[in-house]
C-alpha cells in the first residue's frame, strides 16, 4: 500500500529527469543528484519524512549551501 501512495510523487521526479532535466544545464552540487536523493528517501522514509529531507536537500543548493556526496542517510531501526 505505501508503495503506491508514493508511485505518483516519484513518477513526477522521473517526468522531471527525463523531460526537464536534460534540456537545462548541468549544476548540481551534490552527488547523488536531488532528483535521485528525492526518490531514495521516498522510498526509504515514506513521504513525509521523505519528502521533507528531499525539500532541505533543494533548498540548500545554492552558492552558500552545501556541496559534494550527501547519500540518503540510512534509516535506523
Amino acid at each position: 500500500m505505501k508503495k503506491i501512495l508514493l508511485y505518483p510523487f516519484i513518477l513526477l521526479v522521473r517526468f522531471y529527469q527525463t523531460a526537464i532535466s536534460p534540456f537545462t544545464p548541468a549544476t548540481c552540487r551534490y552527488s547523488p543528484t536531488c532528483s535521485h536523493y528525492t526518490i531514495e528517501a521516498l522510498q526509504k522514509y515514506g513521504l513525509f519524512s521523505g519528502g521533507w529531507m528531499a525539500l532541505k536537500r533543494i533548498f540548500s543548493c545554492h552558492p552558500w549551501g552545501g556541496s559534494g556526496y550527501d547519500p540518503v542517510q540510512e534509516k535506523k531501526d
